[in-house]
């Protein structure tokens, strides 16, 4: 019995081992043939296959903004054709005709002009409100707004400076010369201050 399982024991590594050994066979195989490919694709985009790709790009190009372009003209006429309508013929028409063709194509201007008024003033108070909400949102955040400072040449101070001083230096010139009593007595300056209390006096 021991004999058996000994050899019932072997039978099963040897299998296991081969079981490894056909796997690790399998996986060098894939590999070499992965290897193999990986060399053949590295010279499958020669010099003329580039070229003729970025041809072939190019021409694809050009297709597709041509496409977009016809595109955009289409959708421009059909907005025409939807806000103006499609042409009047008027090399035929007589003048009845010709006056309600005039008449109906004034009422539409009218009614757009109105229409663009309309617009024109909702946009304004729009960014009249976002204005002011943007103001308050950096209220709240307690941001200060630098405003736009006006740019000042550095040489308009210097000029304004020594147009201030001249100004000065010609009135100091234009000033009359006054003679200062230099040899007035002390007794004389009393005397006139006495006789000036003295009237005071006599007027009450």
């Amino acid at each position: 019995m021991a004999d058996d399982e000994r050899k019932k024991l072997e039978e099963e590594k040897k299998r296991k081992q081969a079981e490894i050994e056909r796997k690790r066979a399998e996986v060098r195989a894939r590999m070499e043939e992965a290897s193999k490919a990986k060399k053949a694709k590295k010279g499958f985009m020669t010099p003329e296959r580039k070229k003729k790709l970025r041809l072939l790009l190019r021409k694809k190009a050009a297709e597709e903004l041509k496409k977009e372009q016809e595109r955009k003209a289409a959708e421009r006429r059909r907005i025409i054709e939807e806000r103006c309508g499609k042409p009047k013929l008027v090399d035929d028409a007589n003048e009845e005709q010709l006056t309600s063709i005039c008449q109906s194509y004034y009422d539409k201007i009218y009614k757009l002009e109105g229409e663009k008024y309309d617009l024109e003033y909702q946009v304004k108070r729009k960014d009249m409100e976002i204005s002011e909400l943007n103001s308050q949102v950096n209220d709240l955040r307690g941001k200060f707004v630098k405003p736009t400072l006006k740019k000042v040449s550095k040489y308009e101070n210097k000029f304004a400076k020594l147009q201030k001083k001249a100004a000065e230096f010609n009135f100091r010139n234009q000033l009359k010369v006054v003679k200062k009593k230099e040899f007035t007595l002390e007794e004389e300056d009393k005397e006139t201050k006495k006789a000036d209390k003295a009237e005071w006096q006599t007027k009450k």
